[in-house]
């Protein structure tokens, strides 16, 4: 995402701030103005740069736990914020690991919750379920077995509007290790959230739309083979899938339904890294070879942007990127090759997205045609 400033100083903070490390004001994200806010006046009122005030109040997550910065309009009708709202479990907080690794949990979230406003992708909760609509909700639960036995008992995963996430994955050194063992190049909380939002807008999006069924198996294959079966048969010992340039990831070779949820992921990916890029005003020397660009710049909207925007800023942004975190001794930032078939499956989600933004919900999902 792009930067945003302190609306007191100006100064650029992260997203995840809760007070200026510049002015020392205490700042809130406002979704409704899509910038922080100050609280100014006595810690009284909360006020823009323009020095306007503002009709809303923290999240009661905050209130309560501390873990979220965002804010919520006085007439929302509920004290959560646009993220937390989503939330049907949260993990025991009794356990003294729990809370930092929940804090985390909810920052990567809210990452994930501002590229979908940004979209204009459809976000309705459980109770806004109507008919065929499918609400989304969370279960971020702790899971003892793989914190004392290092065998999860948790699943991390998507059904029916409901994802939910093993707090071990908040753990670094656990998660880590799980990248190592199932040969994943990248693997993060952030991640996880963007792969099973896709599994939701799967379900919320194209199932129930024939037109687009028919549309999604003529990009990544009939979803009705048996998922279990493709499971075991990806990670069987007789070696199941073979990752090829047709998959963005080798997860993705396991079933229709994975392959699209990664390659969900992959574009929420794209789309906030160049927005990051972009909002710093970036641009590159003359990018030369067969994929040459004459002058790399993200001088565009990205949550709006063509998949050849997209995919052709990309190639030279992540070289850079990538040859900075190998100055810095780190592994690449972007583990990944946007081939013609991976680029292909991009564009379905980017035109199934576009023709999504901003669906009502009134009772069917709009029309997405292929």
């Amino acid at each position: 995402m792009a930067p945003y400033p302190c609306p007191n100083c100006k100064r650029l903070v992260h997203f995840e701030v809760r007070v200026c490390p510049a002015c020392a004001f205490t700042l809130g994200y406002d979704p409704g103005s899509d910038g922080f806010l100050f609280l100014g006046d006595g810690a009284t009122t909360w006020r823009g740069a323009d020095g306007q005030p503002h009709d809303v109040v923290v999240c009661a997550n905050n209130n309560e736990y501390e873990v979220c910065n965002w804010l919520v309009g006085t007439d929302d009708g509920t004290p959560f914020c646009r993220a937390c709202r989503h939330n049907r479990t949260i993990p025991d907080l009794t356990v003294p690991s729990v809370p930092p690794r929940w804090r985390k949990i909810e920052e990567a979230k809210r990452r994930m919750f501002h590229t979908l406003i940004h979209l204009g992708l459809p976000i309705e909760t459980k109770a806004e379920e109507i008919n065929k609509i499918q609400g989304l909700a969370f279960d971020f639960l702790y899971d003892p077995a793989a914190e004392e036995q290092g065998q999860a008992q948790i699943t991390t995963g998507h059904d029916g509007g409901v994802i939910t996430l093993n707090l071990i994955e908040a753990d670094d050194v656990q998660r880590e290790r799980i990248r190592r063992d199932m040969g994943e190049p990248y693997r993060t909380l952030l991640g996880h959230f963007r792969h099973e939002v896709g599994h939701h807008y799967w379900s919320r999006l194209i199932e129930t739309d024939p037109a687009e069924l028919d549309a999604f198996r003529a990009v990544f294959g009939d979803e009705t083979i048996d998922y279990a079966q493709a499971l075991e048969a990806h990670y069987g010992p007789d070696g199941g899938k073979v990752w090829t340039d047709d998959y963005v990831s080798f997860y993705a070779t396991a079933h229709p339904w994975e392959d699209f949820a990664e390659t969900f992921a992959h574009y929420l990916h794209m789309v906030d890294t160049l927005a990051t890029i972009g909002g710093f005003a970036m641009r590159m020397s003359p990018f030369p070879g067969p994929e040459s660009h004459p002058e790399p710049i993200v001088d565009f909207d990205p949550y709006a942007a063509s998949t050849e925007q997209l995919s052709t800023q990309m190639v030279p942004w992540s070289f850079a990127l990538n040859a900075t975190n190998r100055s810095m001794g780190q592994p690449d930032l972007y583990p990944f090759r946007l081939s013609p078939a991976i680029t292909n499956k991009i564009d379905y989600v980017n035109r199934l997205v576009t023709k999504a933004r901003g669906a009502p919900a009134t009772g069917q999902p709009s029309a997405v045609a292929a």
